[in-house]
């Protein structure tokens, strides 16, 4: 066998592979896309901070993009309600719902997140509801959503909230192929972490958002960037108890930063089905979940009476 000095192998071998290697250009990803980059959000530890007040439940007295009130002043403006929830519940968190954004200029942004942080409220979520679906047969319909998924990342960054939940809209009650989906959804969960903002899938829709189909799409994606959201009623509606349960706890094993608290969901067939409260927060806690629990009353009668029911539970499960 040949032997060849040190210098004759740094000239033969090394110098050569190191002109190959420098002649390639490096992709660079900005420092939230590194490789182990995490969401880093500091959820409270007390029990009251961890509740948040949707403001889903009084879309009859707040200001609508779709239905605005005539004359307006009968109805508050997104700015109001956080210290509006204060004043009435005690609550220093909230989740604003996109049908209450009259506007996403920065302009409007600002001043919501000025109003928000005079009276002493921060944003635990956002949640945004579009038309538009990433399962469309049309190109045009999933750019359409595309765009909207990261608009609605952007206005999360704007008002300083870590997450923001998107909605998966429906096509032709199809249910979306799993694969086809998490390949659309995984350039959304880089835009995400480059924006350093976690997107939450919820189990609402009952065959686009069904808890199953959810939990294989962010298996498929394994973003840290793209978690769940579990909504303690909404499979309920759909599903038989044993199954919704089972969705569930696969769901809060995928969370992260919000869950929907409700006691009671209406099912397709109008009759109304009652949660197992104990038994979700006991699910909640053998995932360890630590992030906010937002109120979302969402059956017939009083939403103040019924929210302020909702926080005596969590409180009561959570201390």
């Amino acid at each position: 066998m040949e032997l060849i000095d040190r210098r004759a192998f740094l000239n033969r071998v090394i110098v050569p592979l190191a002109v190959r290697i420098a002649a390639k250009p490096f992709l660079c990803l900005p420092e939230s896309m590194e490789q182990g980059s995490r969401p880093t959000a500091h959820f409270p530890a007390v029990a009251r901070e961890r509740i948040a007040i949707a403001s889903y439940p009084f879309r009859e007295f707040i200001l609508g993009k779709s239905h605005p009130d005539s004359p307006p002043r009968t109805k508050m403006a997104l700015k109001d309600f956080p210290a509006h929830v204060v004043s009435k519940f005690a609550i220093h968190r909230i989740e604003p719902w996109s049908e209450h954004f009259l506007s996403l200029e920065s302009s409007y942004l600002e001043d919501l997140r000025n109003a928000a942080g005079r009276a002493g409220v921060s944003f635990a979520n956002i949640a945004a509801d579009g038309d538009h679906s990433l399962y469309s047969d049309e190109a045009e319909q999933r750019e359409r959503a595309s765009r909207f998924y990261k608009q609605w990342i952007d206005v999360a960054a704007a008002l300083g909230s870590p997450s923001v939940r998107t909605n998966i809209s429906p096509v032709h009650n199809e249910k979306p192929d799993a694969r086809g989906l998490a390949e659309r959804l995984q350039p959304i969960a880089e835009y995400a972490a480059s924006r350093t903002i976690v997107v939450h899938l919820e189990n609402d829709n009952p065959i686009s958002e069904n808890p199953f189909v959810l939990v294989e799409i962010l298996d498929r994606v394994n973003s840290p960037w793209l978690r769940a959201l579990p909504d303690f009623g909404n499979s309920l509606g759909a599903l038989p108890p044993e199954e919704a349960y089972r969705g569930l706890d696969q769901m809060f094993a995928r969370s992260y930063g919000i869950s929907h608290v409700k006691n009671l969901i209406t099912s397709e067939a109008g009759t109304t089905v009652p949660v197992d409260m104990e038994r979700v927060f006991a699910l909640a806690a053998k995932h360890n979940y630590k992030g906010y629990f937002s109120m979302e009353w969402d059956t017939e009668g009083d939403a103040y009476q019924g929210t302020s029911k909702l926080i005596a539970t969590t409180l009561k499960s959570i201390s």
